[in-house]
């Protein structure tokens, strides 16, 4: 019975749907129950042969909403007050200098973002996420990763995560990042390497734009590679044999779906920008912002099931008028064009795209005409793959100090994320040590956002 639920479950996942068990037996509760109940004269093989009987009664199938997610992850802290969430009533010192625009939804955010309120029917937002952390890597490791940073662990990023539950599609890597992976939080942490993100090397935006690996090196004919194909399987033989090493199944797990692109011609076309319609990229625009997010459309169309990408520098601690003038117009342009072009295609509503940042900005314009880290309360920005549109969830207070109503934590967008993908946020994983982790610790659902 256990085999067949085994086998079940396996079927399930690659059909976009994961098995919750209620009161799972190899959880580590389930053997702290084991333990309990043999002291009442019920062993642990007695225990185990009543779970898996009473097995099929008790799973739930979490279907997922969404196929693939964009990650757009803004560095430095975004501040809420000159995005999507302005205090047009409070004074000057911390509205800051920037007005208002109405959204098509009827509420109001920064004049930063005119294109985005036109379209204010297509995502949601948070005004109430938070957390504890100020310094820029502890924010940013619990917006990748859903967890408060460990000294004792090292976590894995949604990416990893990601790939670690489903792996490729359509040959192309589960996990990409543009044009780089942005930050140590990005990786694999206590899962095996193989689970990383396959990075582009170079920015989009570029002219002379092309993704490194993707073609046979020079003077290398496809016989002489099969010959150093076979070959390199032989050495790797021989260092499996010998044990097993994370860097080498890393490897060849690596060069093995290098061979799978390679030998699929549409999963190469899919980091060909060239291949796009010139009126369509400069509908993104031809710039960072632009040519990140539709390469990133490209590669979720084709297959790929989280990409992450960054854009411009929000640490903005002095002169932030000024700097949120600079870079927010590109993003606006950009964002907007992506959410129009998913929906368009009809991939809006299985794609989830996310607007993050590592926190927000102080409620109070300091004495350089900026705002410094302030991670108690911020902005996200939510659309398509099972979200509700056109929601404001949960509010800040009057200066854009703290929650007022509805706070979220990176637990809980982490939870829902991944409810939205099939992946059972609780089920655990196996670190170092047989050392069982839920993949997020803690986080609820929000359930208004859900469609």
């Amino acid at each position: 019975m256990l085999q067949s639920s085994v086998l079940k479950e396996t079927v399930l996942k690659q059909e976009g749907f994961h098995m919750r068990c209620h009161g799972n037996p190899f959880s580590r509760r389930g053997f702290l129950a084991a333990g309990t109940l043999g002291g009442l004269g019920l062993s642990l093989p007695d225990l185990l042969m009543r779970q898996a009987a009473a097995e099929q009664k008790h799973y739930d199938f979490i279907e997922a909403k969404a196929k693939s997610v964009i990650h757009i992850f803004l560095p430095g802290g975004l501040a809420q007050q000159e995005s999507f969430d302005p205090k047009p009533y409070s004074p000057l010192e911390y509205r800051g200098e920037m007005g208002t625009v109405k959204t098509n939804t009827g509420e109001v955010f920064c004049e930063s973002i005119p294109q985005l309120a036109k379209r204010a029917d297509k995502f949601s937002v948070i005004r109430s996420m938070s957390h504890g952390e100020a310094a820029h890597e502890r924010g940013t490791h619990n917006m990748f990763t859903g967890y408060k940073p460990s000294p004792a662990l090292s976590y894995p990023s949604f990416g990893a995560v990601v790939s670690h539950e489903y792996g490729p599609r359509n040959n192309l890597p589960p996990y990409i990042c543009i044009p780089k992976v942005p930050n140590e939080y990005a990786g694999t942490g206590y899962l095996p390497s193989s689970y990383g993100a396959f990075a582009l090397g170079a920015d989009p935006a570029r002219d002379d734009f092309k993704v490194r690996d993707l073609d046979l090196a020079g003077g290398v004919d496809q016989e002489r590679f099969i010959r150093r194909k076979s070959a390199l399987e032989i050495v790797n033989q021989r260092f499996a044999e010998r044990g097993s090493c994370d860097s080498v199944d890393a490897m060849n797990t690596f060069y093995q779906r290098a061979y799978d692109l390679l030998d699929t011609p549409a999963a190469k076309e899919a980091f060909d920008l060239s291949k796009e319609n010139a009126k369509m990229r400069d509908r993104y625009g031809r710039n960072e912002a632009g040519q990140r997010m539709l390469m990133a459309r490209r590669l979720v169309e084709a297959g790929s099931r989280l990409v992450t990408l960054t854009y411009g520098g929000w640490d903005m601690h002095a002169n932030i008028t000024a700097g949120v003038r600079n870079l927010m117009p590109r993003l606006d342009v950009a964002l907007s064009a992506l959410l129009d072009d998913l929906s368009e295609r009809g991939l809006l509503d299985e794609t989830l795209v996310m607007l993050t940042s590592e926190f927000g900005r102080t409620p109070k314009v300091n004495a350089d005409a900026g705002r410094d880290h302030w991670p108690k309360v911020f902005s996200v920005m939510l659309a398509g793959g099972g979200i509700q549109a056109g929601l404001i969830h949960g509010a800040s207070d009057s200066t854009a100090s703290e929650p007022e109503l509805d706070p979220v934590s990176p637990a809980d967008l982490a939870t829902t994320m991944y409810r939205l993908l099939g992946i059972v946020a609780d089920k655990e994983l196996m670190a170092p040590g047989d050392r069982p982790i839920e993949i997020v610790n803690g986080g609820k659902l929000i359930t208004p956002l859900l469609a």
